[in-house]
């Protein structure tokens, strides 16, 4: 696995040990720092992403605002999550940071504007 928290692109060697519990416990090594270890923990235990998309935006000079994610949402919700942005639209004016959508999907992240929509 590639490490993607820094320029470095560490080569991580990642391999399933003991299972504690529930959760599968994994050695990392080829990491530089320990956030490289910690990546591989959560990739592997639980992989989340930033989620990147736009929104249709009703009565602005542009139809579309660029949006993000507040915080990573859960890697298998992503599909979902882009269903339901897709079903919505905001009234212009939009400005950056602006919440377009709040907690979607019960995963306590807001969309918001990264881009400002002036009204037409």
């Amino acid at each position: 696995m590639t490490c993607i928290i820094c320029p470095m692109g560490c080569q991580l060697e990642v391999t399933r040990i003991q299972e504690t519990g529930e959760i599968p416990a994994y050695s990392v090594t080829g990491n530089t720092c320990p956030r490289g270890e910690a990546y591989a923990q959560k990739e592997l235990t639980n992989p989340t992403r930033t989620l990147t998309c736009t929104v249709a935006v009703r009565g602005g000079i542009r139809c579309l605002v660029a949006a993000k994610s507040k915080i990573e949402v859960p890697r298998d919700l992503q599909l979902a999550c882009m269903q339901v942005i897709r079903r919505i639209s905001v009234k212009a004016p939009v400005k950056t940071g602006d919440v377009l959508y709040e907690d979607i999907l019960n995963t306590g992240a807001d969309i918001v504007a990264c881009d400002d929509v002036e009204s037409k």
